[in-house]
């Protein structure tokens, strides 16, 4: 006798195949669009932005005190 069908079981694998699919297919277009960029401006560092690693922002703690709101 064959087993009953599982169609709970059958659903999750169909979407465990389409969101490795979505994931494998967004990593290419990643690593084409890196190519790419690569490829136009071979001078600059791969994609930080920053090649000192610091934001320009400044890390100043600004009194984050629950008190330093009121005044």
């Amino acid at each position: 006798m064959a087993f009953k069908p599982n169609y709970n079981q059958q659903r999750a694998e169909r979407n465990r195949a389409k969101e490795q699919k979505k994931q494998e297919k967004l990593q290419k277009r990643q690593e084409e669009s890196e190519r790419r960029k690569a490829e136009r401006d071979p001078d600059a560092p791969d994609g930080s932005g920053e090649a000192d690693g610091e934001t320009g922002t400044g890390s100043v703690d600004s009194g984050s005190s629950p008190a330093a709101g009121e005044a």
